[in-house]
């Protein structure tokens, strides 16, 4: 039985994760969880899973916590904070730690995992793309394995499987396109929060879905790609295939390519990430390529989501130039739930801070230059921002 630690259990990926736990319990046990600030539903994992550590990452809401579960016997080890959340990431003799935290957050417990030698289940991207200078240094330095759980980079590990050493290739992304896929590109200067949040395919948090919605997600699989599997990012392709069967490709030497397909589930990833070198045989649906019906394939459009591009010049520029663009984007979207900025003000706002960053980029970051990055281009972003709403309101 492999015992797990749950980083963000409330949230899409870690509800998930539990969700496998359940169906395999005389595969998997949870040791610790870890949730931002919901309380109530917390609570009820606790109370299936029976966690020996929890941490709620809102103090606000530990005594809320404390009574949501006085009656559970015996009570887990009950933490607050992000010190919280890093201390149940390294804590006992849990094996792996699945890392569904959303956004930058999740690098320091992730960090605090692989240096307390935990298998680590990648679910959060934004470890390696802001991390990456810092993260595999350490995976290698404690001989941890560090499995894609997201599913493109699964998809391109299960891809790889078998395959030799030198033997690939090119990388090939597949992306849905997110919910404006086929809104012609003038009337995005239109769309709202609600229809950014309406994914034709998968059903993920709201950060995720705005950074499908501008492909930015995309263009961060991209720089994760390049730390995860070492591919130069000219060997890095993204195509749309709006059908979200083909989760990722990859090209040989010889020019043979392969494929990993299925419905489009985050719960298989997940479990090979868990199970890996293993194939656990499920009940779930099993793909009906006639039920799926034709699969089509078509170039991005760079215009309309200019955020690729991005990201493809962070990703280049390298050093803390990734921090940057992962932080600003985080904010930039932030603002956009809020309804304090347009959608196209997400890639300007991205840009004007990425731009800003050059003449400081740390070409060999350590974790406090990654951190001081991520700090720096949070406020620039809304600094940018408020820069934006002063120039529409001269306009008015």
């Amino acid at each position: 039985m492999k015992a797990i630690t749950l980083l963000g259990s409330t949230g899409s990926i870690g509800t998930q994760t539990l969700d496998i736990v359940a169906q395999y319990p005389d595969r998997f046990r949870i040791v610790g969880l870890t949730a931002g600030r919901n309380v109530t539903l917390l609570a009820q994992q606790i109370r299936q899973f029976r966690p020996e550590i929890v941490a709620i990452c809102n103090e606000d809401k530990l005594q809320e916590l404390r009574e949501a579960i006085a009656d559970i016997d015996p009570q887990p080890i009950l933490l607050a904070g992000e010190t919280g959340v890093v201390e149940v990431a390294k804590y006992g003799d849990a094996q792996a730690v699945v890392t569904g935290i959303v956004g930058c957050a999740g690098l320091l417990p992730t960090i605090a995992a692989i240096e307390a030698g935990k298998e680590i289940a990648l679910a959060n991207k934004e470890t390696l793309i802001a991390g990456g200078p810092v993260v595999n240094p350490l995976v290698e330095k404690h001989g941890v394995k560090l499995l894609p759980a997201d599913s493109e980079h699964s998809a391109i590990f299960q891809c790889l499987q078998g395959v030799p050493a030198g033997g690939l290739r090119r990388i090939i992304l597949t992306a849905s396109g997110g919910a404006f896929r086929d809104l012609p590109v003038e009337k995005l200067a239109s769309v709202k929060v609600a229809d950014a949040l309406k994914h034709p395919n998968w059903s993920m948090g709201q950060k995720i879905t705005i950074d499908s919605a501008t492909l930015m997600n995309k263009g961060l699989e991209v720089i994760e790609a390049h730390y995860l599997f070492g591919m130069d990012y000219d060997d890095i392709d993204i195509v749309i295939h709006p059908q979200s069967i083909i989760h990722s490709l990859i090209e040989l030497q010889d020019t043979s390519v392969l494929a990993q397909l299925g419905w489009p589930d985050m719960r298989l990833p997940l479990l090979y990430a868990l199970s890996w070198p293993e194939r656990i045989p499920t009940s779930w649906e099993r793909l009906n390529l006639v039920k799926s019906g034709d699969l089509t394939f078509r170039e991005p459009d760079h215009q309309k989501y200019p955020c690729m591009n991005l990201a493809y010049a962070a990703g280049r520029a390298g050093g803390s130039m990734p921090a940057v663009l992962n932080a600003a984007n985080e904010q930039a979207v932030a603002l956009f739930l809020e309804e304090k900025i347009q959608f196209l003000d997400i890639p300007k706002v991205i840009e004007k801070v990425c731009d800003k960053h050059q003449k400081d980029n740390c070409q060999i970051p350590a974790l406090e230059d990654i951190l001081a990055a991520d700090k720096w281009a949070r406020q620039e972003v809304l600094t940018a921002s408020k820069e934006l709403d002063d120039r529409i309101l001269s306009v008015r």
